[in-house]
C-alpha cells in the first residue's frame, strides 16, 4: 500500500519533504578525473548549444543527452519557432532521446543542461528516469531544485516507486562561470538585464543530494529499476 495511503488510515500527516542538501564535489583518482573530463566535454557543447539558441531567436539554452560515452542527442529551445511553449531544450531532447533508443525509460542516461532546468522539465526528467543531471548556472526563480524541488523530491518515488525512480544525481553549478561569460559576449545587454533580476546564478560546483543511500537500499532500487522496466511500464507507458 503506497506510503500516503497508509499514512492517511492512521491519521498521520505525510511528511514535509527533506530540505535538499547541497555538499561539495570531491573525490579524486582515474575514474573521477575521467567523469570529469567527459563532463566538460559534455557542457562545452551544451554552452555552444545555448549561444545559437540565443542566436536563433530563442531563450538561450542548450542540452545534451548521453548514454555511456555516446551522445544520444542534443537541442536548442524550440518555443519560438514552433509556436509551443512546451518545446524547452530539455522536453526536446527527452523526446527525441526516447525515440532514438526505443524506450520510455532513459533510467541509463544522463543529462547536461547550460542552466537548471524548469519545473516542468524536471518533472519531465523525473518521470523519464534519466540518472544523472549536470547543470551550469542555477535558475533561484524558476529552477527544478532551486526554486520547486522537483529533481530531489523523494515523495514522487516513496508514494508510485513502479513509476518514479528515487532522485537523480545532481550535479549543480558546473562550469558556472563558463555558461556565464558565454551568454555574456552572445548578448552583454540581455545578460546585464538577467543578472540585474537574479535570474541566472553562477557559483561552485556541488553535488545536490536528497537522501542517503545505503548497500540494502541499492540493491532494492536495482531490483525495482528490473521490475520497472519489464512489468510497471507494460501499463500505460510501453
Amino acid at each position: 500500500m503506497p506510503i500516503r495511503l497508509r499514512q492517511a488510515k492512521k491519521g498521520i500527516e505525510p511528511p514535509v519533504a527533506r530540505e535538499v542538501r547541497a555538499l561539495p564535489i570531491q573525490g579524486s583518482g582515474m575514474k573521477s578525473r575521467q567523469t570529469d573530463a567527459l563532463d566538460r566535454k559534455m557542457m562545452t557543447r551544451c554552452i555552444s548549444l545555448s549561444v545559437r539558441s540565443g542566436g536563433e531567436g530563442e531563450y538561450p539554452y542548450g542540452v545534451l543527452i548521453r548514454r555511456a560515452d555516446q551522445v544520444v542527442t542534443e537541442s536548442t529551445n524550440r518555443v519560438a519557432h514552433e509556436h509551443d511553449v512546451t518545446r524547452h531544450a530539455e522536453m526536446v531532447a527527452i523526446s527525441q532521446a526516447q525515440k532514438a533508443l526505443g524506450v520510455t525509460s532513459l533510467d541509463d542516461c544522463m543529462i547536461y543542461v547550460n542552466a537548471e532546468p524548469c519545473a516542468s522539465c524536471a518533472y519531465a526528467i523525473r518521470e523519464s528516469r534519466i540518472a544523472r543531471v549536470v547543470y551550469g548556472l542555477r535558475s533561484p526563480y524558476m529552477g527544478g531544485v532551486s526554486k520547486w524541488n522537483v529533481l530531489a523530491d523523494t515523495d514522487l518515488s516513496n508514494t508510485m516507486p513502479e513509476v518514479f525512480a528515487p532522485p537523480p544525481e545532481i550535479i549543480a553549478g558546473f562550469m558556472s562561470h563558463e555558461a556565464e561569460q558565454a551568454l555574456l559576449k552572445w548578448n552583454p545587454l540581455v545578460w546585464r538585464v538577467v543578472k540585474r533580476r537574479g535570474l541566472f546564478v553562477a557559483g561552485r560546483a556541488e553535488a545536490v543530494r536528497g537522501s542517503n543511500a545505503g548497500r540494502r537500499w541499492k540493491r532494492m532500487q536495482r531490483l525495482m529499476a528490473f521490475l520497472r522496466r519489464t512489468v510497471f511500464d507494460r501499463f500505460g507507458r510501453s
